[in-house]
């Protein structure tokens, strides 16, 4: 099954340790939803959880399909179906955005309406990302993880940087790559998500099962995300330590 079990994940990156016993299960076609001030550790735990070499495991264990994937490298996570959309990705002289797509597809042409969608044909023939605007950078970045199609896909803060009509757009797609009509042809498996947010814009296009608030590493507390999210508009992280 399309399962994400994380259990007691320390995490160190150069000298500091930066996850401090991360637990956390995603089920298969569940999207969970992570909160957290800036530099709490939310975008260090998707880095580890695809594998990014920087991020040293320490201590614990990272559970996809069944398999102990704690030990694999970056690549061999892709192949399992992990895939990530990242804040900030970078800009790559030298190789179109139509080429890497075409590198990815898989020869599902459903695939190619996300390209009007996300209103990206102008773009196919430009070096990817270079000299986009910050919502474009969010369409190119979207539409590349779309073409790997990963069946548990990790967003961090799909939504920051962007205009009222990007995060339409952005919302909408995510929604339709997570939750395909029955009639779609896509890879056919329920995809399971684990998304970050500041703002909580997203939520208004993706029904998430389950919230967390992380805290300098640690997970503080889980639960009904709509609950949560309106108690840390309210009082902020804080009230989440002072309950703790």
């Amino acid at each position: 099954m399309n399962r994400l079990e994380i259990h007691d994940l320390y995490v160190r990156v150069g000298e500091k340790t930066i996850l401090k016993g991360i637990n956390l299960e995603i089920p298969e076609g569940e999207s969970h939803i992570l909160f957290g001030p800036n530099g709490c550790g939310k975008t260090s735990l998707l880095m580890s959880i695809i594998g990014y070499p920087e991020y040293k495991i320490t201590k614990g264990k990272i559970i996809y399909k069944g398999k102990d994937i704690t030990n694999f490298a970056i690549d061999e996570r892709a192949r399992e179906g992990i895939g990530i959309s990242f804040q900030k990705p970078p800009s790559v002289k030298g190789v179109t955005l139509r080429k890497i797509l075409n590198t990815l597809k898989d020869g599902e042409t459903v695939l190619d309406g996300f390209i009007g969608t996300l209103k990206m044909e102008e773009y196919l023939d430009r070096d990817i990302n270079l000299g986009f605007s910050g919502g474009e950078v969010k369409r190119s970045e979207l539409l590349q993880l779309i073409y790997q199609n990963p069946d548990f896909v990790m967003f961090d803060e799909p939504e920051s940087g962007v205009d009222v009509e990007n995060i339409r757009i952005i919302g909408n797609v995510i929604k339709k790559f997570l939750y395909p009509e029955k009639t779609c042809s896509l890879k056919q498996c329920q995809k399971s998500a684990l998304l970050i947010t500041h703002t909580g814009f997203i939520m208004d296009y993706i029904n998430t099962d389950k919230a967390y608030v992380m805290m300098e590493g640690e997970v503080l507390c889980s639960g009904n995300p709509e609950k949560i999210f309106s108690q840390i508009q309210k009082c902020g992280f804080k009230e989440c330590t002072r309950c703790q």
